[in-house]
């Protein structure tokens, strides 16, 4: 069994994407995945199965498609992938809830920097699946806009640590 951390997109953010964690864990349990458990209401859940991580993104996206009556992103990593994202954080010196990762399913494009717009005194890093931003006076007045972080989603560092820890728990 592998421990797993799925991500979902666009769940419970601003009145968009209602998905209960309650049904969320159901959904995981009905799919076999073993020792479900959600963290905090943004799409967060931690899981083990036997199946790839390719298999376990397949699986809750069209399980989560049928219950939402349309798409819903889900981005996946193993406890190990998930205690890297961690460990590689390149502003460990910088409050973890001003630093994002932006998980993809893929590494960032090549042209990511170049197409940045809005950057004030944000910091960007490119990962192997993911872009880190540290946003030095926070996210709500940014007007940073990182066109390949569209197709992913985002998590301060304090809930990826969260995510490790449970994952590594599994």
């Amino acid at each position: 069994m592998v421990a797993f951390v799925a991500l979902l997109r666009a769940v419970n953010v601003g009145g968009t994407g209602r998905l209960p964690m309650s049904d969320l864990k159901a959904i995981c349990e009905e799919l076999g995945f073993g020792a479900v458990r959600t963290y905090i209401a943004s799409g967060n859940v931690v899981f083990t199965s036997r199946k790839s991580e390719a298999a376990v993104k397949s699986a809750l996206e069209k399980r989560l498609a049928a219950y939402a009556g349309k798409p819903v992103g889900v981005l996946v990593r193993s406890a190990a992938e998930m205690a890297q994202v961690a460990s590689d954080n390149p502003f460990p010196n910088a409050a973890p809830n001003r630093t994002m990762a932006v998980f993809l399913d893929r590494a960032p494009p090549a042209d990511t920097l170049a197409n940045v717009r809005g950057q004030k005194d944000e910091q960007i890093k490119l990962g192997r699946r993911e872009i880190y931003v540290h946003y030095g006076e926070g996210m709500a007045k940014s007007k940073l806009v990182i066109p390949a972080a569209k197709a992913g989603t985002a998590r301060n560092m304090n809930t990826v640590a969260t995510l490790a820890k449970m994952a590594a728990e599994s």
